[in-house]
């Protein structure tokens, strides 16, 4: 899939998992909600963003956990939400798909927190994500 598709699909997700954030709804129903909800994308961007956005939801405690201690004084619930669900966002590719470049994972997760988040928003996710990241074991080939 070609970088503007894997970026538009992770936009996406983004913002599914933000309005799942706030309606704390079924993940299926909220999944049709929200595409109703805007323009069509390619199949290819629904498809990457739904499987990203189940994986959060999949692994959602391990996630979280694993944001919450990374994030010195943070606690989840005291985060802005879109900060927050970039975090998830990033934080499942970082422990669940191995495939994509760390490097690539963060600063896709720092512009989004700089395009929908606050003005410290991209400084504070790469913050976290640079303790998620660097309490993994080294991935194969060094990406």
């Amino acid at each position: 899939m070609a970088h503007a598709k894997r970026t538009k699909a992770r936009e996406r997700a983004v913002q599914a998992l933000y309005q799942l954030d706030v309606t704390a709804s079924d993940l299926d129903e909220a999944l049709a909600r929200f595409w109703r909800s805007f323009e069509p994308v390619e199949r290819e961007v629904r498809e990457m963003a739904e499987e990203l956005v189940r994986g959060v939801a999949a692994h959602r405690r391990e996630i979280d956990e694993a944001i919450e201690g990374a994030s010195a004084n943070w606690r989840l619930d005291r985060m802005a939400r879109v900060d927050r669900n970039v975090l998830r966002l990033a934080v499942h590719e970082l422990l669940h798909r191995p495939d994509v470049p760390r490097k690539v994972v963060i600063n896709e997760a720092i512009e989004l927190g700089k395009k929908y988040g606050s003005e410290s928003s991209g400084a504070f996710v790469n913050g976290v994500l640079d303790q998620v990241a660097g309490r993994l074991p080294a991935p194969p080939g060094g990406g």
